[in-house]
């Protein structure tokens, strides 16, 4: 990237390299008293580091998720919350107290009030529905016991279905069961690792919306796990992005998604694309037009003559037809998605970036086209690699 003698931009945000390391959701109306605190947590295999000085506050009654690409330190972050791993470096508290750490005696996950949904669902298959959900419940008398599992078992709707086998259940049916009994025991915090990763695609989408009300209602303090943006930003009160073994930004969905504070945020959530952009003394430039500085969110005059990469997503873009001397690259690939199709386009400049279009508008691959910017908000924007 050519700078000249012009100061490099550092990210959408003028101050993203001097945030506070804590991940406590800052600006994003984060509430209610901390359940769980790690601060500054480290995990290491043998050389290899999974978590690297992860610090987050997850507050009561809300439901936050890690979200991230696989080997990212999304299972391990849980993990080390359930008392599964020991952090390496760190510290863990549970309702103030201090759980594991280097000054803190170790408390064994079965003591530490944590209630843990698995992928598998690890029911007992020889035990039936009720005597699963009453498993964890070994302080109260049988009175007290089929009480708690009379009220689960009519929360997670599946009253009447008390006596049958989990191999007589649908996978839906088998996760709520495998919720009702993480929740028998009343758990501080309730920890769910890819929830819904062992369900069809159809399933997973009305399971997701049903688990988030059943937490709801239950006033549960929840953190999941996941590597599907869509259900991240569909089911949490805060989303916390996490790469290679850091969370990368925190936050409210919206925020998060609207708002990427980091290229690698920008570039995993959503279809994202790129405009190379040169910030010029009154416009700035890409080779799909010119326009205003106040395009780029949080635009600052110390940035004129740099040139940045403006994220793009296929709402913001649309394709029209064109011929080769007036188009502004070509189509390289076509996505039907069923209402919509998103088309891949190379501008001539090499820049890639993607134009969602209602299914009745068809282009061909290697069609000349021409790309209409029409973003009705602010864009974010990063440094030229």
């Amino acid at each position: 990237m050519s700078e000249s003698n012009h100061t490099r931009p550092k990210s959408t945000r003028e101050n993203d390299a001097e945030r506070a390391p804590r991940a406590e959701g800052a600006g994003d109306d984060a509430t209610g008293d901390v359940v769980l605190r790690l601060d500054g947590v480290t995990k290491r295999y043998g050389t290899e580091e999974a978590v690297t000085d992860l610090s987050i506050d997850i507050r009561e009654g809300e439901l936050l998720t890690l979200l991230g690409p696989s080997g990212c330190g999304k299972t391990t972050t849980l993990r080390l919350m359930a008392g599964l791993e020991r952090p390496s470096e760190g510290t863990v508290e549970l309702n103030g107290d201090h759980v594991a750490g280097e000054d803190a005696a170790f408390v064994e996950p079965e003591d530490r009030g944590v209630g843990v949904v698995f992928q598998d669902f690890a029911l007992f298959p020889h035990l039936n529905v009720r005597e699963n959900v009453a498993f964890g419940l070994t302080d109260l008398d049988d009175e007290a016991t089929d009480r708690r599992v009379d009220d689960l078992l009519d929360l997670v709707n599946l009253a009447g279905m008390g006596e049958r086998a989990p191999d007589e259940l649908s996978g839906g049916q088998q996760q709520r069961v495998a919720l009702a009994r993480s929740l028998a025991p009343e758990p501080d915090i309730l920890l769910l690792d890819e929830p819904f990763s062992n369900l069809d695609v159809r399933l997973r989408v009305r399971m997701r919306e049903e688990v988030r009300e059943i937490l709801k209602e239950a006033g549960v303090t929840a953190v999941s796990v996941t590597h599907d943006q869509e259900e991240a930003l569909s089911i949490s009160e805060r989303v916390a992005v996490m790469n290679d073994g850091r969370i990368e930004q925190v936050g409210r969905p919206g925020d998060v998604f609207e708002d990427p504070e980091s290229r690698f945020v920008a570039s995993f959530l959503g279809q994202a694309g790129f405009l190379s952009t040169h910030i010029g003394e009154s416009r700035i430039e890409t080779t799909i037009g010119t326009y205003d500085h106040d395009l780029l969110r949080g635009y600052a005059d110390q940035y004129v003559g740099a040139t940045v990469d403006t994220l793009v997503r296929p709402d913001d873009l649309r394709a029209t037809p064109a011929n080769e001397s007036t188009a502004d690259g070509h189509i390289t690939k076509r996505q039907y998605t069923g209402p919509s199709f998103v088309y891949h386009v190379r501008l001539d400049n090499g820049d890639e970036v993607r134009c969602m279009h209602n299914h009745a508008e068809r282009f061909e691959v290697d069609e000349p086209v021409a790309v209409e910017l029409v973003a009705d908000h602010a864009l974010a924007w990063y440094p030229t690699e």
